[in-house]
């Protein structure tokens, strides 16, 4: 049993910090990828953006990998002080749905640090955003 729980553990833990680095995004990346998405002249993106810290990486938004019909990236909030600030970020995890370059929603931890929202309520936002911003 106790074997069981160390590999168990391992897993969740890998799965969590397991983002590429490009998919990271500091002040000024974070300008260039999401803002600057709303000037483009290709198709209008929606992007996911999370607000993560590392003392709280045991609670970040792991199932970012399934998300449909977004793109996402994360931003390290103590690289990023320009753009924590410019977004409000107070906790970590914070989740921004963006959509040409406007915030649109807002997934925010609590006081006890845990997100309060799971992969079908962000999903299912995401498909809101886009079904509210087809012509």
């Amino acid at each position: 049993m106790k074997n069981f729980i160390l590999i168990l553990f391992t897993t969740v833990c890998f799965s969590q910090s397991d983002v590429p680095s490009e998919y990271w995004l500091d002040d000024k990346s974070f300008e260039d990828t999401v803002i600057g998405s709303a000037f483009d002249d290709s198709e209008s993106e929606t992007i996911l953006v999370e607000f993560w810290a590392e003392f709280n990486a045991k609670n970040c938004f792991a199932d970012w990998k399934k998300i449909e019909n977004a793109t996402y990236y994360r931003v390290n909030i103590a690289d990023s002080p320009k753009t924590k600030k410019q977004y409000r970020v107070r906790m970590a995890p914070t989740l921004i749905l963006f959509k040409n370059g406007e915030k649109q929603a807002v997934f925010k931890a609590g006081l006890d640090l845990l997100l309060p929202t799971d992969l079908k309520e962000v999903q299912e936002t995401i498909n809101e955003i886009n079904k509210a911003n087809k012509f």
